[in-house]
């Protein structure tokens, strides 16, 4: 069985080395004899979980995904989708075993691939993780594909496998993984009247959306200010995110419908670390329930991280992260 899942790989910190211009002979040959290098150690092992399979774990993991599914704590298994959670480093990271993908990251970033967004996770597990043992992950580099030219950029597509081992060292499970490095692209065009953000340095930001036919009246609204959610042109259901096929009855035929721009914090987190391009830290990311009916995700701004509590009323802000790109936001507001 697989599915897909974020991964725990993060770009690892990039030297100071100005980039070379993309398509450089020399830049492209540096970076491909370093992923056939890469992908010659083969599997390298890394360090074990520095916590065994355990219940408390797993009960809020079924918590917080809303599973009432009783089998997994009444027969000590713990849900496959939860494998990278028991490998995960914390806030304290400590010393990091260096994986093959690590090298390869940073050297992209050297050359000035900063950007990144994954594009394809695939997740097969083989046997249910048992409470009390202790998993080991174990990284293979596989392939290096590009430059590519992409909406985002232009870019290298950088892909690994992940397996995790039990106390028997046999496979619990694999992820393969793939991500898109991209150089961000830079424009002279005009920003859209929006509010300025504090974070806005004028500077390329490097998260950029993915902008495809099921998403562009989405964004098309958030240049115009407007809050937008998808609708089925033929029950009226509404949904977000947005998809090609309506949920309810099946239809193919959309619309959307501009929402109020009020919501209430559903749930967040604040996020420490790891570091994230383009963001200072710590920073909340909330699921923003609205009165029409459907959440959404976005980051709270103008508040301290502290003082933000479900429940909390939100009003849509739309942010300049830079010359071209605006995003919407969620500030405190009493109604």
């Amino acid at each position: 069985m697989t599915a897909p899942q974020p991964t725990d790989a993060q770009p690892t910190d990039a030297p100071t080395t100005a980039p070379q211009p993309i398509g450089a002979p020399s830049a492209d040959r540096e970076l491909r004899e370093l992923a056939d290098k890469q992908a010659a150690l083969g599997e390298v092992r890394g360090a074990a979980a520095p916590d065994p399979v355990n219940a408390p774990m797993i009960r809020h993991w079924l918590d917080a995904m809303g599973d009432t599914n009783p089998a997994y704590l009444d027969k000590g298994l713990a849900p496959p989708a939860m494998i990278q959670v028991w490998t995960m480093q914390g806030l304290r990271r400590g010393t990091k075993d260096r994986s093959p993908v690590d090298d390869m990251i940073a050297a992209l970033n050297t050359h000035g691939y900063t950007g990144v967004v994954a594009t394809n996770c695939e997740q097969t597990y083989h046997r249910y993780a048992r409470l009390g043992e202790r998993l080991t992950p174990s990284t293979r580099f596989t392939s290096l594909v590009g430059p590519k030219r992409t909406a985002l950029g232009e870019g290298y597509f950088a892909t690994w496998n992940v397996t995790w081992y039990g106390d028997t060292d046999d496979p619990v499970a694999e992820m393969m993984f793939r991500i898109l490095k991209f150089r961000p692209r830079t424009t002279a065009q005009a920003p859209p009247a929006a509010a300025p953000s504090p974070e806005a340095s004028r500077k390329p930001y490097p998260l950029r959306p993915a902008v495809n036919d099921d998403t562009a009246f989405f964004w098309e609204g958030v240049q115009q200010g407007e809050l937008r959610i998808q609708r089925c042109a033929d029950c009226g259901e509404l949904r977000h995110p947005p998809g090609p096929i309506c949920p309810a009855c099946r239809s193919t035929n959309r619309t959307h419908t501009v929402a109020s721009g009020e919501g209430t914090v559903y749930s967040y987190v604040v996020h420490h670390h790891p570091p994230v391009p383009g963001r200072e830290t710590p920073f909340v990311v909330a699921v923003v329930e609205l009165p029409e009916g459907v959440r959404i995700v976005g980051n709270i701004v103008d508040c301290p991280p502290d003082a933000v509590g479900i429940g909390m009323a939100l009003r849509t802000t739309y942010r300049a992260m830079d010359d071209e790109l605006v995003l919407p936001m969620w500030a405190p507001w009493e109604s």
